[in-house]
Formats: structure tokens, sequence, C-alpha cells
């Protein structure tokens, strides 16, 4: 009799099958939707189609791609519905025509490209398609990671050799924490995360009154690594919290630039405060 760890993964084609018996009218919808965008970037791939389209190749989409991403990310942290709809769909357009230019130069195509992330996802989750079971968040993270820790990765060394370096440093700090987490390096709650983080602001006031710059450089990368730790404890996205933040100042100050108009360079610090304090006040607050 074969081990659980033995079972043969189920085939992402039966699930699809089983699924779409069960959402038939929104699933025929959404594919024949990606069908037709599908369609469009053929087209623009097409002999006679766009020059520009035609003119780019895998390696030259991939700041395009990035760039979307990006876009997408910002339209979550403080777009619309509709915006973020729109950038996803970006998103999802470069990641079509990519695979489209990867078909017809020979290196990969759509349906590899599907495939694979299908088959990856229902391996990652024998709690959903195997014999596994997970109750709540915590132990189907524990199910996913120790379906990915036993995939061998040619040349990772570490567990840490995951976190892409190209990553936004926030991101890639949240991601790195997540992974030592995952080995059990890490505070059982965020009461610890947040006393690290008041230990190394101590070593960055240090750093400041010894005025050595290298220092504080080194300091204040603990500092905002600590900080990351705590928003990775309270499941909050160090980035997304970050660019709200950027948006709610940016606010603020639009108030500040209106009230004082031509004054702006010549208010002190004492009327822009002031200003400040009136522009937050109209927002309604965090806290109960």
């Amino acid at each position: 009799m074969s081990s659980a760890s033995e079972q043969p993964v189920p085939d992402p084609a039966d699930i699809a099958r089983e699924t779409g018996t069960r959402r038939a009218a929104s699933e025929t919808e959404a594919l024949a939707r990606v069908a037709e965008l599908l369609g469009v970037v053929y087209r623009l791939r097409d002999p006679d189609g766009c020059p520009w389209d035609l003119s780019q190749s895998v390696d030259s989409m991939a700041q395009n791609l990035l760039e979307e991403a990006f876009e997408a990310h910002e339209a979550i942290a403080n777009g619309t519905d509709e915006e973020i709809a729109e950038e996803l769909g970006d998103a999802l357009m470069n990641v079509l025509l990519i695979a489209r230019i990867g078909e017809q130069t020979g290196r990969f195509d759509l349906a590899q490209v599907a495939s694979g992330i299908a088959t990856k996802l229902v391996r990652r989750h024998p709690h959903v398609f195997g014999d596994k079971s997970a109750g709540d968040v915590e132990a189907a993270l524990a199910s996913w990671n120790d379906a990915k820790s036993s995939e061998k990765k040619a040349g990772r060394k570490s567990v840490l050799d995951g976190v892409p370096e190209e990553l936004p440093a926030l991101l890639a700090a949240l991601r790195t924490g997540q992974k030592a987490a995952g080995v059990g390096f890490d505070w059982p709650d965020s009461s610890g995360a947040l006393l690290k983080l008041d230990e190394e602001l101590a070593e960055l006031r240090e750093a400041v009154r010894a005025e050595v710059p290298a220092a504080v450089e080194d300091e204040l990368g603990d500092v905002l690594f600590s900080a990351v730790n705590v928003a990775r404890k309270h499941g909050i996205d160090p980035e997304l919290a970050l660019r709200r933040t950027i948006a709610k100042f940016r606010r603020r100050f639009a108030v500040i630039e209106k009230a004082l108009g031509d004054r702006l360079g010549q208010a002190d610090l004492e009327e822009l405060e002031r200003h400040w304090q009136i522009a937050a006040s109209d927002e309604p607050p965090t806290l109960p």
C-alpha cells in the first residue's frame, strides 16, 4: 500500500472539468473574455499586426511586466475597484503577450505556462486536492510549505535563496522574514517583534547622536527590517501600508498647498503644522 506522500497528484484538467460543472456560468463567461483577449494579443503579433508589439522580445517585455505589476499594486493600495480591474488587465495582457512571443520564438507557450502553474497549485494544495486537511490559515500555510519544501530546487542551498533580489526592499524583507519563520526562526507573537523594533530604534538614536553616517545607515536598515517583521506578524503587506501612507501624506500636503498658495515656501514650520493638523482632522480616525 502506498503512503500518503506517494498518492498521485490529481490531474488539473480533471479538476477544471469538475469545477466547471459547479461554476459553469461564471467560468464560461471568464473563459470567453480571456479567449477574446488572447485573440487580440495574437492579432497584434500577426505579420501585419502592430509594429511595436512585433518588435518586442521576451527580454524587452520584462520591464513592461514589472511596471504593470507595480501599477496593479498601486491600484490595490489606493485605487477603486474599476482601477484595480483595469491594472490587472494590463498585467494579464503582458503575460499573454510574453507567452505568445515565447511560442513564436519556439521557447515556451501559454499552454506550458498555464499547465505548469495549474499542476504546481494542485501539488502544493494537498489539503484541497489530496488527502490532507487544513482547518485554518496557519494549517493551510504549513501544508503549502511542506509541499513546497519537498520539491527539489536546483542550486538553492538556503531556505532564503528563493527570495528574488529584484524585489522591492520592503517586499524582499517580508519574504525573507516569512521564509525564516517557516523553519521556526520567529517570535511566538507580535510582542517580540515590537520589542525588537524598540531595541533597533534605540540603537538608531545612538548612531544619530554619534554622527557616524555608516552606523546610521546600518541601524536604519535594522529599524526598517524590524518594522517589516511587525507588519508580517499582523498579516500586513508593508508595501501596501507604505503606499497608503504616501497617498495620505500627499492628500494632506495638498491641503497645505491650497491653503497657503504662493506663500507655501515662506510659511514657517508652525503654520505648516497647523494646516497639516487641519488636514488630518478632516480624515476619519483609524482607531475607534
